[in-house]
């Protein structure tokens, strides 16, 4: 048996279960995943400065897990924290919002990006250029309502994003539309088959690239 670690960088113990629950669907046989909510923040990141200050916390949830564990995912469309997590262990470690846009970009295909907070457009837009992926970046889409309020209504959100997905696809020319947010998880799974392009779930992205990294030692 091995054990991932889901790092939830929001305090939001539901937004981790519903976290956990769609990375283990993802996992094979054998291995088990696991949540740490950040223990202080808030419960949805909404603007730079909070992504900015989850990055300390990340690392502390990180240091209260008890256990070895073979894997590590930090599931906050940003990735706050990981540098310096990867220069505090060897173990594996991937982030939701660089696994899902290495994926978009595969075979040199335009993405966009659909999601629910305006005040992350610039930090999330530096992201993607400094994965040296600017080029193929068709911009980002957002929904109208208010993120928090949006979140708290499952069918809502799903629409919502559907119009900023469509968006991408329709006005900006996107081949591929990764949905920017881990609160937003179930949603992208909702989404992952309604458009003629492929809709990237960023969580189940993150296992994929987290696998691929454990295939040689399994």
């Amino acid at each position: 048996m091995r054990d991932i670690l889901l790092l939830n960088p929001n305090t939001s113990i539901e937004t981790t279960m519903m976290m956990v629950s769609i990375a283990q669907s993802c996992a094979p046989a054998g291995i088990t995943v696991s949540g740490e909510t950040a223990a202080r923040g808030v419960p949805m990141i909404l603007d730079a400065d909070r992504l900015l200050a989850a990055g300390s916390e990340v690392v502390e949830s990180w240091k209260r897990h008890k256990g070895v564990v073979s894997g590590i995912v930090v599931s906050a469309f940003g990735d706050p924290g990981i540098n310096l997590l990867r220069s505090l262990t060897d173990v594996p470690i991937v982030g939701i919002f660089e696994s899902s846009i290495l994926e978009a970009a595969q075979g040199g295909r335009r993405f966009g990006i659909a999601t629910v907070t305006p005040d992350l457009v610039q930090p999330i837009d530096e992201g993607v250029h400094a994965l040296g992926l600017g080029h193929l970046y068709t911009g980002i889409r957002l929904t109208s309502e208010e993120p928090q309020t949006l979140a708290a209504d499952p069918q809502r959100l799903e629409a919502s994003l559907a119009g900023a997905v469509a968006a991408c696809i329709e006005q900006d020319g996107a081949q591929v539309v990764v949905i920017g947010g881990g609160p937003l998880g179930q949603a992208a799974i909702g989404l992952a088959h309604r458009f003629s392009v492929p809709v990237i779930a960023p969580i189940p992205a993150a296992m994929r690239k987290l696998l691929t990294l454990l295939a040689p030692v399994s």
